[in-house]
């Protein structure tokens, strides 16, 4: 398994992994686009960053001196990695889901977060123990994956104990709850120390029952295309949200009953053949990419109507995950996968080769954020926005006629305008590097072509003067915010002066 990276390899950056990126993939991702094979130099690249992680995580809390982990979290970690390794040497089949259980996109968060806590001179009271404690948990799921009889002591915190892959077992109260947990000839039984015994039965694919209410199962969403691997809805793992990810119009995660799950269902139902309305590379990338959906809470509109908002979202942490709120339609499920996996594909780029050399100042105008912008998040909203502006042409000219090809043209609209008032920011930038500048060139010329086939002239017009009042509220935020910031500088220097 990856006991074969050498263990003095560090954990993800740019430097770590040192990749020429072929002009086939940088050109193609420049177009928001990407075939089979830019897809797999993505995918291969942050399997490898990962597993580098992983090795990382191991060496670091099985080295680490007895003041900063405990001898017997040192020898727990070892074995709970000695078990993954048998898990995987079981059968083909089995190192496939130890492999996908290790790849999964939360399992990223998890072992940055636990590899801070365990260097952090004053980690969070309880963070280290809680991460090694998930690591016991996902040995054990492999275990079972794998099909070998396994007992252990696990840990549940905060009322629940996450086996990866398998589902979650509720506990009575907040505090740290030992479980012994035992798998043989199908059967997981999981007893919380003074509670009674809870028995879970897995079934082919991996999925489990159990007649105990307090036993959540996983769900997943049907495959997008035959053959295709189903997308989880991960609504109860522990690092469905880490600290630092969220921002102002992002909501919490929530773990689904019944009745929230069936939405999701049902726009998941249509998504795919809308998607391949714009281009079988869309498909493509959604079925490639997507390997998890973090349900989050619908957000209150400014009316007060919890139907009217929505919100997703990207990790950099969790390559893969999507984190949305529910789509009301499969045409808002398709434009926000398009959405979102175009900043999973520019972030994984962005770890093979440096685009830019910008600071973090953030000081850059973008119409689809009230805030000034840094250049790296200028450049991920242009891409992302110019992939919507080509999918949402694509659906307004191959979709139906009537309300939904009207909606159409006035979202590409928006979209193309938006990024037509960004991008020379962009362009005229020295602070791009080559490959950046490519990149920057590749995406002018896909503005350039959709420019090409004009929307109806009422939505071009509502679209400019859409980016023109964006325009005047930022500037009157900047000047306000300039004013201010020489107001106190005026008044500092006035009473350091007397």
């Amino acid at each position: 398994m990856t006991r074969a990276v050498p263990p003095s390899v560090p954990p993800s950056g740019p430097s770590v992994l040192p990749s020429v990126v072929p002009p086939s993939v940088l050109g193609e991702l420049a177009r928001t686009e990407g075939g089979e094979a830019t897809l797999d130099h993505l995918v291969h690249d942050q399997a490898n960053r990962r597993l580098l992680l992983l090795r990382a995580l191991l060496d670091t809390v099985t080295d680490a001196a007895p003041a900063r982990v405990a001898p017997a979290e040192g020898r727990r970690a070892a074995a709970d990695w000695a078990l993954l390794e048998a898990a995987e040497a079981e059968s083909p089949g089995a190192a496939a889901h130890v492999r996908a259980l290790l790849l999964h996109p939360l399992t990223g968060p998890w072992a940055r977060q636990t590899l801070a806590a365990v260097t952090a001179r004053e980690p969070a009271p309880g963070d280290r123990e809680r991460g090694l404690a998930h690591f016991s948990a996902l040995a054990f799921a492999a275990a079972v994956a794998a099909g070998l009889p396994v007992t252990t002591e696990l840990t549940a915190y905060d009322g629940a104990l996450a086996l990866p892959g398998i589902g979650t077992l509720r506990v009575p109260g907040p505090h740290p709850l030992r479980v012994t947990a035992a798998h043989t000839e199908g059967a997981i039984r999981l007893t919380p120390r003074g509670e009674r015994r809870v028995t879970v039965f897995t079934r082919p694919g991996h999925s489990t029952w159990s007649a105990d209410a307090d036993w959540l199962p996983p769900h997943a969403l049907p495959p997008l295309v035959p053959g295709a691997r189903p997308v989880p809805l991960d609504d109860t793992g522990p690092y469905r949200a880490a600290p630092g990810v969220r921002h102002h119009s992002l909501s919490e995660p929530v773990t689904l009953d019944d009745a929230s799950r069936k939405p999701w269902y049902e726009s998941w139902a249509g998504t795919a053949p809308l998607l391949a309305l714009g281009g079988p590379h869309r498909l493509a990338e959604a079925t490639r990419l997507l390997h998890s959906l973090v349900p989050l809470r619908t957000p209150t509109s400014r009316a007060g109507d919890p139907a009217g908002g929505s919100c997703s979202a990207t990790r950099k942490d969790a390559f893969g995950v999507v984190l949305a709120s529910v789509p009301p339609s499969p045409v808002a499920f398709a434009a926000l996968l398009v959405h979102e996996l175009g900043h999973a594909k520019l972030s994984a780029l962005g770890e093979l080769t440096h685009l830019h050399e910008a600071g973090p100042a953030a000081v850059y105008f973008a119409p689809w954020r009230p805030d000034p912008r840094p250049f790296d998040g200028l450049l991920q909203g242009i891409y992302s926005h110019l992939a919507l502006a080509h999918w949402w042409q694509a659906y307004a000219l191959g979709g139906p006629e009537g309300p939904e090809r009207e909606h159409a043209w006035a979202e590409h609209a928006r979209c193309h305008e938006m990024v037509a008032a960004a991008l020379p920011q962009l362009v005229g930038s020295e602070v791009l590097t080559p490959e950046g500048r490519a990149f920057a060139d590749g995406m002018v010329a896909v503005h350039l072509e959709l420019s090409r086939t004009a929307p109806p002239a009422g939505h071009l017009a509502r679209a400019r003067a859409y980016v023109d009042t964006k325009r005047g509220a930022w500037r009157r935020e900047r000047d306000r915010s300039a004013f201010h910031a020489f107001g106190r500088t005026a008044g500092k220097g006035a009473h350091e002066a007397f």
